[in-house]
Formats: C-alpha cells, structure tokens, sequence
C-alpha cells in the first residue's frame, strides 16, 4: 500500500511541477514539496495503521 501511496504522490508532485494544480495552496510550481509532505504523513498513517 505504501509504494502504491508513493508512487500516486511521485506522479502528482511531477505533474505539478510540469503545470501547477491550482489546489489552494498549491498555486505555484515551488509549492511541489507540499505534496512531498503530504505524501510523508500519509505513507506513517498507513505504517501505524499496519501494526
């Protein structure tokens, strides 16, 4: 579960840096390292969950 939460983010944060997304905050192509965040948090809630 956790490469396939990667691998989405992965493509999203290329995506974005390619052409912004328009999310609030996620106007601006330097904003891509929010998804990175995101992508952090989400991937420990699946670990926690797991144990």
């Amino acid at each position: 579960m956790t490469k396939v939460i990667a691998l989405v983010l992965l493509l999203a944060m290329v995506a974005h840096i390619i052409k912004p997304i328009g999310l609030p905050g996620l106007k601006k192509r330097g904003d891509f390292w929010k998804i990175a965040v995101f992508a952090f948090i989400a991937m420990m809630l699946v670990v926690v969950i797991q144990m």
